[in-house]
């Protein structure tokens, strides 16, 4: 097989509608769009339903944007860290062996959702107040990544 040899599969690919090109077309003299009327006219505005009220209104929370600078954390809770096996420090790093988070590329913040009952050393991007002081009360420490 050779590139010249490829096309696509039978049916996958379907020609354009080519509107207003006379009546053999099919689609001829009023291009689809009726008789008359504000919607065979061709300044309608983008979105308009006849004043019934468009889509883009009646659903707000489709609206807005996507703040490309939002920091998406990996969120871990303090019985999460509990059940952790190790000898050192709990770090990002750490956390990416085990599974518990996606990757060293996404910060990483401990809420306070659970109980620890021992003293262990925590080096995350964020804490809730909550996680912070059951860590420390545990006998724990603190610190936080910049």
């Amino acid at each position: 097989m050779e590139l010249h040899d490829l096309k696509p599969s039978p049916g996958s690919r379907k020609a354009r509608k080519r509107v207003g090109r006379g009546i053999a077309g099919g689609q001829g003299k009023t291009a689809g769009r009726g008789t008359k009327g504000q919607l065979a006219r061709s300044k309608v505005r983008v979105g308009f339903e006849g004043g019934q009220n468009p889509i883009f209104k009646r659903m707000p929370f489709r609206r807005g944007f996507t703040n490309i600078f939002k920091v998406q954390y990996e969120v871990i809770n303090v019985q999460r860290l509990a059940a952790i096996e190790s000898d050192g420090p709990i770090t990002p790093e750490l956390l990416v062996e085990l599974g518990i988070t996606r990757g060293p590329e996404y910060p990483v913040k401990i809420l306070g959702v659970g109980e620890i009952d021992k003293a262990i050393t925590v080096h995350a991007h964020k804490f809730s107040e909550s996680a912070r002081s059951k860590i420390e009360a545990a006998g724990g420490t603190v610190e936080v990544i910049d």
